[in-house]
């Protein structure tokens, strides 16, 4: 897709998750529960092979008010920015 959202070359994790090889919606369940373990403003990367995820942490970094920084693909898989409000 053209759409997606390309996160800055210099963006740093302060945590990340590896969600590879799991599939919907166990990437976004987790997503979930490893965002609260962050403080306000820090920022999770959220390693990933679903394509799924390409629209559903970006959906619900919208309906749940964590800011959706964009995402990098990488070798085999997809690295997911979100930044905790």
């Amino acid at each position: 897709m053209s759409d997606n959202v390309q996160a800055p070359d210099d963006i740093s994790a302060d945590r990340t998750l590896d969600a590879k090889g799991l599939s919907c919606p166990m990437p976004l369940l987790r997503t979930k529960k490893e965002i609260d373990k962050l403080n306000s403003g820090e920022i999770l990367e959220v390693l990933g092979t679903d394509p799924g995820s390409r629209n559903d942490l970006p959906g619900w970094c919208t309906r749940s008010g964590h800011e959706y920084l964009g995402e990098k693909e990488d070798s085999g898989f997809i690295r997911f920015f979100i930044k905790k409000k």
